[in-house]
């Protein structure tokens, strides 16, 4: 039963993810949108931000939100877009190889932390350690977590489970979703007893609390790089990018969770 659950998720992600083409398509059609392929994670925030740029300005945009490692592959099969938000370094870095984004646009914008996330009714209680008994918590359920070799929570939650010893004991337990919302919905729905997510994500979702925080020198830093895709020719995508910058603007994602990184 539980992998006909998965199964069904996974179905669900790609609905998650099927808007992001005909959103690009339509922007053809209306060039002066904004096309920003964003993360995942950055959904309530970004959705916040852009939404306040267009009261301000009149100027629209179309976000497509779906795992880093997603969008970078859409960046590199030439799907049209303006501006990357990832929340990773390696996969900016992988279009950037490929000549993909303006390297001067290019700057370190959000930080974040990884936490374990249980149901809100959940009786769990972990302190995240050395060898803490991650395994024994899960019983007979599963561990969500976004994909551990292409998403960057899933990469950032599986580095940290290695340093602390406790990687092995859970590694054949372990639901992976195509990103770490799809992750979170596991938990959220009672489908999994604990999940490894952003900590910015677990505040927008009132179904899941948070169990512990995974230490900072467990993992690689989170760091979530911005750059403007080469191919853009849209003025207000950079005007864009300044009010991103903004206090107005840094302070919906604040609100969430996320460290701005001056």
């Amino acid at each position: 039963m539980q992998s006909r659950r998965y199964t069904l998720l996974a179905v669900t992600a790609a609905f998650f993810l099927a808007p992001v083409a005909p959103a690009l398509a339509q922007s053809t059609a209306q060039p002066k949108d904004v096309v920003i392929l964003a993360a995942a994670s950055l959904k309530n925030a970004l959705d916040d931000a852009s939404a306040a740029w267009t009261k301000q300005t009149g100027k629209a945009t179309k976000i497509a939100y779906a795992a880093s490692s997603a969008l970078a592959k859409q960046i590199e099969a030439g799907i049209p877009a303006d501006l990357f938000i990832s929340a990773d370094v390696p996969w900016v870095d992988y279009v950037a190889e490929r000549k993909l984004i303006k390297p001067a646009s290019r700057f370190d914008f959000l930080g974040n932390e990884i936490v374990l996330i249980a149901g809100k009714d959940s009786k769990i209680d972990l302190k995240i350690d050395k060898g803490f008994p991650l395994r024994a918590a899960l019983g007979e359920g599963r561990l969500a977590m976004a994909n551990i070799d292409a998403v960057p929570a899933g990469k950032y939650g599986k580095a940290s489970l290695e340093s602390l010893g406790v990687w092995p004991s859970v590694a054949d337990r372990v639901a992976q979703a195509e990103n770490v919302r799809m992750a979170m919905t596991l938990v959220s729905r009672g489908e999994a007893p604990l999940g490894i997510v952003y900590r910015t994500d677990a505040a927008a979702d009132p179904n899941v609390k948070i169990v512990g925080t995974f230490p900072a020198g467990s993992h690689p830093p989170i760091i979530y790089p911005m750059a403007l895709l080469a191919s853009s020719t849209n003025p207000d995508a950079k005007a864009f990018v300044t009010y991103l910058k903004s206090p107005a603007a840094q302070a919906f994602f604040e609100k969430q969770g996320f460290a701005v990184l001056k």
